[in-house]
């Protein structure tokens, strides 16, 4: 999965249009960034690569930047 593919699923769990989100964004401006949307972000990440994300992992995370770290998305 490329990081544009990651990035439009991302959309998806925060329900944006796919190609909203660029990396940059701030997680405490998006509305929908709920804890559904963490799960489902969890669940993403476990499924591009196998990368086990826990819960205070992502609370340590300001941007969506941050959480494509987390998830090792290049």
């Amino acid at each position: 999965m490329t990081r544009e593919e990651f990035l439009a699923e991302m959309d998806g769990l925060v329900d944006l249009e796919p190609g909203t989100l660029k990396g940059p964004e701030k997680l405490e401006d998006l509305d929908q960034w709920t804890s559904m949307a963490i799960v489902g972000f969890i669940a993403l990440a476990d499924t591009h690569n196998g990368t086990t994300v826990g819960p205070s992992q992502i609370a340590k995370c300001l941007t969506v930047n941050d959480l494509l770290g987390l998830a090792k998305v290049e």
